[in-house]
């Protein structure tokens, strides 16, 4: 189901209500009218409305702060209910952080990170023209720990946008088994023009006690400013 398919059926009380949720122009007492119309009824289409209304901004700021959040809690308080709306908001929807906030909400850490990783899965490292999903998506397994993440990461860091590359090396550095992924971030070192990217991985090694040994002529040539290698490839950093 689309973002919008939910305003072709149920009755006309849920159609108007979604309309105006969806409306930026509306009336702000009645958009407000209708997120508490359709946070209390908690259909499936009613929770679909209410998730259009992070499609849309409206001002002021903070207007539009409080009727996310009250679209917000108005998703959540029906647990499992919103699990598959939000779910297909998510992957049909440009906006991140709102589903991804709802979901810590009602599913564990687990089911979050592999849904997440499935999502991630369908995505490409070759150039688009609009990449922020994909690049909030890898930066948001930043935040957790998982033996999955490692694997999943390591073609990111051949990515085309160099923001993506930087939040792949954070991602895997974030992780307990981040060693897994030494030999690849030291070749992506290697290859990498972006100066706080190769920053990054450098100072993950630094961090991890790594070395750059085998690798240590072509990595002498990648080296920062602040940045240098010592006899057995071990990174120096100044300051």
């Amino acid at each position: 189901m689309g973002l919008f398919d939910v305003f072709k059926g149920g009755g006309g009380g849920l159609k108007k209500h979604a309309a105006r949720v969806a409306n930026k122009r509306a009336q702000q007492h009645e958009r407000w009218e209708s997120i508490q119309a359709l946070a209390k009824d908690g259909s499936d289409e009613a929770l679909r409305a209410l998730l259009v209304r992070f499609t849309i901004r409206v001002d002021p700021s903070i207007t539009d702060g409080e009727e996310k959040n009250a679209a917000f809690q108005g998703i959540v308080q029906h647990g499992e209910a919103a699990l598959g709306p939000t779910r297909d908001f998510l992957e049909s929807s440009d906006k991140l952080a709102w589903p991804l906030k709802i979901l810590k909400e009602i599913q564990t850490e687990e089911q979050l990170i592999t849904m997440l990783l499935e999502l991630l899965d369908g995505m490409h490292t070759e150039y688009e023209r609009d990449p922020q999903k994909k690049i909030d998506l890898i930066a948001s397994f930043e935040e957790f720990r998982d033996p999955r993440i490692v694997a999943a990461m390591i073609r990111f860091l051949e990515d085309m946008n160099e923001t993506a590359r930087f939040h792949a090396v954070g991602a895997i550095l974030h992780q307990e088994d981040a060693e897994q992924a030494r030999e690849a971030l030291a070749q992506a070192l290697i290859a990498e023009e972006s100066v706080r990217v190769r920053m990054r991985i450098l100072d993950g090694f630094i961090d991890q006690g790594w070395k750059l040994a085998e690798l240590k002529d072509a990595a002498a040539k990648k080296m920062p400013a602040g940045y240098s290698l010592g006899k057995k490839g071990e990174i120096r950093k100044r300051g």
